[in-house]
């Protein structure tokens, strides 16, 4: 199926298109695929369908409108429409929606531009492009949606226009894109660098007078609408093409897949843009530094939707209030933490176009934590700042971080975090930013003080392991159910674990998937070793206990000779020859660092 909503809403089958005509049935449908894969609770889409006022019976109503929704879809369609526990959610990929197409191709098409490969970029953000049949969301009647989403996808919009354009100008196609950057600058007069291309493509064409006079324009439609000059960029522009040497100096002054004018896509002017010696701004590209999804993640359906749940509606970038710090996701090592957030940070990146932030902060590797101070120094100089303007000072570096934020539609993901302090400096403080944050301690102090919402991982479901399990290894799975299951169980169900059994079943398949369950049931920790620390999990535990004070870490070895499924107070008293209060601190110690867990009131267990 194909789901179109960049114009009026759309949905096509092999034989042809579905007329959704109820537009309370267009609202629901629509709500749904801006969230493909990820539930919607049944409040949110009454609020929608109902923009703004649902009924009294709004509950029992959503229900009856989902059903006649289905009905519509048909086959094909309704059984992509899931009923959960939290609300509803459709099931479509990134291939079946037009906007997620519009979003993949956009990004490809920037980063062929950043290596210089324009005849590429061009390509790719035409297609782009082509997916927009009009205005988005354009017979959906329902003004929250039209207000979230409506600016945010006109602004992509024309991002990738300057992007597209940008290209045909490196690719010496100035007298093609003329006409539509006059239109442009006619329909957009206080975007810049409409402005800024005009002039260089008039320049290019032979044409320098009609370049002078469209800056005398821009200039007049600024000063008359703003009180304000135009940009130094246009300035600098504009001295150049007075002085007859713009080109030489677009050629010689920006690195390849560099634009030579416009704003890099999807950015927001930063505030530590450079002059450079040319009389260009050296513009800073924004942040794009998410790490890789982990290859085959599996499972965590209800994880990923209670944190976008939590995200809600996109609010305005200066909005009062604090930015939603999304959660201090806890679990033990190796249990997914980190590939959840970043799962869950590239689903929701189009959310945030003025960049995601990334750093491992390393509060539980082997190596030195990151201070605060450290990672605020590498966030301040990927937001533009130079090298010589950060402050020395870590409570000036904070400051300075929150003012480049302000006003900005940032995603900062925080991973591996040893305690609260590391954290609290990194947080960002106004609306339109949100924060995530991994760590294997339960970060306290930030739930308390600073509103962080915790999101514990477990273990997988035995299901959600065996997939993942077949995922690395491909047809392996089928040989021997059995031996599947009890691989499962033997790796305890933690992803971890699981990888590294996915990858000797894979290196060694003349070894039967009985033969390697037996071997780990021999010696599962000597067993999970992939060859290198962090794919050990003896290593990967061992940087847990080296966190603990002495007494903390004697007291876990301890306790670890208990018989028992648990263990009580007094039971770890009697272990470790401590007072029942020091015995109880340890206990909470152990259990805030995710290496016990709660097994009912006052009791605790070991991890398997």
């Amino acid at each position: 199926m194909w789901f179109g909503l960049l114009g009026t809403l759309q949905v096509r089958v092999d034989h042809g298109e579905i007329n959704v005509s109820a537009a309370k049935q267009r609202v629901l449908l629509a709500a749904l695929l801006l969230t493909p894969g990820q539930a919607v609770s049944a409040a949110r889409l009454s609020e929608l369908v109902w923009d703004g006022f649902p009924p009294r019976q709004a509950a029992v109503t959503l229900r009856s409108y989902v059903k006649r929704l289905r009905q519509v879809l048909g086959p094909p369609g309704a059984a992509r429409i899931i009923t959960g526990s939290i609300g509803y959610q459709i099931n479509a990929t990134a291939a079946e929606i037009d906007i997620a197409q519009f979003d993949d191709q956009v990004r490809m098409g920037i980063g062929a531009a950043q290596s210089g490969d324009w005849q590429r970029a061009q390509g790719l953000l035409d297609s782009a492009l082509a997916l927009w049949r009009g205005s988005p969301l354009a017979d959906i009647p329902c003004q929250a949606l039209l207000l979230a989403e409506g600016p945010h996808l006109e602004e992509q919009r024309l991002q990738a226009l300057q992007w597209r354009i940008e290209a045909s100008l490196q690719l010496g196609q100035h007298h093609k894109v003329t006409p539509q950057l006059q239109a442009l600058t006619a329909a957009h007069p206080l975007r810049e660098p409409f402005h800024g291309q005009l002039m260089m493509a008039l320049y290019r064409s032979g044409r320098q007078a009609e370049a002078l006079a469209a800056y005398r324009t821009a200039r007049r439609i600024i000063v008359t609408e703003l009180g304000l000059d135009p940009g130094p960029e246009l300035q600098l522009l504009h001295q150049r093409i007075l002085a007859g040497d713009c080109e030489p100096v677009a050629a010689a002054s920006h690195a390849v897949g560099q634009p030579a004018w416009s704003e890099l896509a999807l950015a927001a002017p930063a505030v530590g843009d450079q002059v450079g010696p040319a009389g260009y701004a050296a513009q800073v590209p924004v942040p794009r530094q998410l790490p890789a999804p982990v290859a085959g993640f599996t499972g965590r359906d209800a994880e990923l939707a209670a944190l976008t749940s939590q995200l809600g509606p996109r609010p305005e970038p200066n909005a009062p209030g604090p930015a939603l710090v999304i959660s201090a996701i806890g679990g033990t090592a190796g249990v997914g933490k980190t590939a959840l957030a970043v799962q869950w940070a590239h689903r929701v990146a189009g959310r945030f176009p003025d960049g995601q932030l990334y750093v491992n902060l390393r509060g539980y590797d082997p190596d030195e934590p990151v201070s605060a101070a450290d990672a605020l120094a590498r966030f301040l100089r990927d937001l533009g700042v130079p090298g010589p303007d950060i402050p020395a000072v870590a409570e000036e570096r904070a400051a300075r971080y929150r003012s480049l934020l302000a006003g900005r539609r940032v995603l900062v993901l925080l991973d591996n975090a040893g305690s609260a302090e590391q954290v609290r400096p990194l947080l960002p403080a106004t609306a339109g930013c949100t924060a995530i944050v991994t760590s294997r301690d339960a970060l306290a102090g930030l739930v308390a003080t600073d509103g962080v919402r915790r999101l514990d991982l477990d273990v997988l479901p035995q299901s959600d392991a065996i997939a993942l399990l077949r995922s690395l290894t491909a047809s392996r799975v089928d040989e021997d159910q059995d031996a599947v299951r009890a691989l499962a169980d033997l790796c305890a169900r933690l992803p971890l674990a699981l990888r590294i059994a996915a990858e000797q079943a894979v290196a060694r398949p003349e070894t039967s998937l009985r033969e390697l369950a037996a071997e780990l049931a021999a010696d599962r920790l000597d067993g999970l070793d992939a060859g290198e620390d962090r794919a050990d999990v003896r290593a990967v535990f061992s940087w847990s206990v080296r966190q603990l004070p002495d007494d903390v870490a004697k007291a876990f070895a301890l306790i670890g000779l208990h018989p028992g499924l648990d263990l009580d107070v007094h039971a770890a008293s009697a272990l470790t020859g401590a007072t029942a209060a020091r015995a109880a601190r340890a206990l909470a110690r152990l259990h805030r660092a995710s290496l016990i867990q709660a097994a009912g009131s006052g009791r605790y267990g070991m991890h398997d």
